[in-house]
């Protein structure tokens, strides 16, 4: 992962602190004891608990540096302003096919599209950024260009 801005409402940032306190206090823990126990059956080649057990181990390491880069580069939304889009804020946009959409803003850790929450690296999400009401923006999806209009900024 790199050096980057993780976009993070304050929530969002409790709920990852609390992951990551717990795969190092607890999850590493139980990890520990499921090698020892998979040592203890004998031959590591042929051992597919113990194999397991590893792969475990490597996937928690992995989450928890990629926690700790969030947490340590995250911006916690604070406030934003309401003239112009960006990442705090919600839009609600008019498609070229008349349906309303309504989006919040959030950054790619919280992005969630059944709860109409985009990440501003998406590609609508990128393209919304800065700007205003009563703009048009264009999206080159995989079916074509969709246009929004920007109603309101809130």
């Amino acid at each position: 992962m790199a050096n980057t801005d993780h976009y993070l409402s304050k929530e969002k940032y409790e709920t990852l602190k609390e992951e990551l306190n717990y795969l190092k206090t607890i999850e590493r823990k139980k990890i520990a004891e499921n090698l020892e126990y998979a040592k203890s059956l004998g031959d590591l080649s042929e051992n597919a608990e113990y194999h397991e057990a590893r792969d475990k181990q490597a996937d928690v390491e992995d989450r928890i540096t990629e926690l700790e880069e969030i947490i340590k580069y995250g911006k916690i939304i604070t406030s934003h302003r309401a003239d112009k889009v960006e990442v705090g804020t919600t839009v609600v946009t008019k498609r070229d096919n008349g349906n309303e959409e309504k989006f919040a803003i959030v950054g790619a850790e919280e992005a969630d599209m059944l709860l109409g929450k985009i990440s501003h690296e998406s590609p609508l999400g990128a393209a919304l950024l800065g700007h205003k009401k009563g703009d048009v923006v264009a999206v080159t999806t995989p079916k074509g260009e969709i246009k929004y209009k920007i109603l309101d900024i809130q």
